[in-house]
C-alpha cells in the first residue's frame, strides 16, 4: 500500500472543481506530509483558502502550466504529481484552439519534464471520455496528452526508474464547474430548460467518487496504464426532468464539436484493455509484457468490445438520478 503520510503530493489546477475535492479527501483520510496546491489565479487560491482549504500541512503556490521554469521548481522534492489543469470547455477550445493546444499538450508535456528532472515518483493526469475517438478539439487535445503520460514511462529505461506516468479517463462530472447541472438550475427558475438534443447520452460520476477513483488508481499504478471506471449512464433529458419535471424543454440542437454519445472505450483500445474488476486498464502499446504484469488483475476483454454511453448496461432512473443531484448539492452545502 502507498505511504501517503510520508509523501509531498501537488495538484496542478488545484483550485478546480476535482482539485477541491482531491484536497479534502487528501487532508481528511490520507495526511499527506505536504499538499500543494499549485495553479495560476491568485484569486481562486486565496478564496480556496479562505473556504476551510486552510490545513497546516496545505501550500499554495502561483504558477501555470505553460511555464516549465516555474513547474521545475514547483516540483522539487514531491513524490506524487495529479495534473488537473486544463482547458476543458468544448466551445471554449474550438474557437480558440491555440490556446487549448498551449495548455493542454504543451502544458502536458512541461509537466512530464519538470517531473522527470525532479524524479517525481508517481505522475497522474486526468482526462477524459471525449478522448477516445475524438470530434472535438478539447478532446483531440486530451488525446495526444495521455499519449504523452502513457510514453513517458519509456524515459524510464535512460536513468529515472522512479518516475511512473499513467492517466483516467471517465465521464462527465455531477455538479462541477461547468457541468450542465448547475445551468438547468439557472433555467428551470424560468420554466423552460434548454437540451441540445432529446436523444443525447452521458457517462456520470461524482467529484467524491472521480477523486477516490483517481487514488486508488495512483495507489495501484505500474506505469502507463489508462484506467477508466465503470459508470452508468444517463439520458440528457432525463436528467433535465429530474431537476425540473414541472418546466418546458426546448431542443436548440447539437453544439459545433459535440457528440451525440460519449465512448470509453473504442473497439481498437479494446484489444489492449481488460476487465480488472472494478475499472477497466488501458494497456499501453507493449501489450504483452503489461498483460503480463497485469494478468493477476484481470482478465482481456471480447473481441469486438466497446464501452459507450447509449450501449452501456448501467442507467440511472430519473428518480436515481434526482437522489444523486440532492446528495451532491448536500455534500457542496458541508464543504
Amino acid at each position: 500500500m502507498f505511504d501517503w503520510t510520508s509523501a509531498t503530493v501537488l495538484v496542478t489546477g488545484g483550485t478546480g472543481s476535482f482539485g477541491q475535492a482531491f484536497t479534502k479527501i487528501m487532508l481528511r483520510e490520507y495526511h499527506p506530509k505536504k499538499l500543494i496546491i499549485y495553479s495560476r489565479d491568485e484569486w481562486k487560491q486565496h478564496m480556496m483558502a479562505g473556504d476551510g482549504f486552510d490545513h497546516p500541512n496545505l501550500r499554495y503556490f502561483i504558477g501555470d502550466v505553460r511555464d516549465p521554469s516555474r513547474l521545475r521548481r514547483a516540483f522539487q522534492d514531491v513524490d506524487v504529481v495529479v495534473h488537473t489543469a486544463a482547458m476543458k470547455q468544448v466551445p471554449t477550445c474550438e474557437y480558440n484552439p491555440i490556446e487549448a493546444v498551449a495548455t493542454n499538450i504543451n502544458g502536458a508535456r512541461n509537466v512530464i519534464d519538470a517531473a522527470l528532472d525532479n524524479q517525481v515518483r508517481r505522475v497522474f493526469t486526468l482526462s477524459t471520455d471525449k478522448a477516445t475517438a475524438p470530434l472535438n478539439l478539447y478532446g483531440a487535445t486530451k488525446l495526444v496528452a495521455e499519449k504523452l503520460f502513457v510514453h513517458a514511462n519509456n524515459y524510464n529505461r535512460q536513468g529515472h526508474p522512479q518516475t511512473g506516468f499513467s492517466c483516467v479517463r471517465y465521464g462527465n462530472v455531477l455538479g462541477s464547474r461547468g457541468s450542465v447541472v448547475p445551468l438547468f438550475a439557472e433555467q428551470r427558475a424560468n420554466g423552460k430548460l434548454r437540451v441540445t438534443d432529446l436523444r443525447m447520452t452521458r457517462f456520470w460520476i461524482t467529484l467524491e467518487q472521480g477523486a477516490r477513483f483517481v487514488i486508488s488508481c495512483i495507489e495501484r499504478m505500474k506505469g502507463g496504464e489508462v484506467f477508466i471506471p465503470k459508470l452508468p449512464s444517463m439520458k440528457t433529458v432525463d436528467l433535465a426532468r429530474a431537476m425540473a419535471p414541472d418546466a418546458r424543454i426546448e431542443c436548440i440542437g447539437i453544439r459545433p464539436g459535440e457528440k451525440l454519445h460519449e465512448s470509453l472505450i473504442s473497439p481498437d483500445e479494446a484489444r489492449q484493455t481488460i476487465d480488472a474488476g472494478d475499472c477497466y486498464i488501458l494497456l499501453p502499446g507493449d501489450g504483452l509484457r503489461r498483460q503480463r504484469d497485469w494478468a493477476a488483475e484481470g482478465k482481456p476483454l471480447a473481441e469486438g468490445f466497446v464501452y459507450a454511453s447509449d450501449t452501456n448496461q448501467q442507467w440511472l432512473t430519473i428518480e436515481q438520478i434526482r437522489e444523486l443531484i440532492d446528495t451532491t448539492e448536500a455534500c457542496h452545502a458541508c464543504t
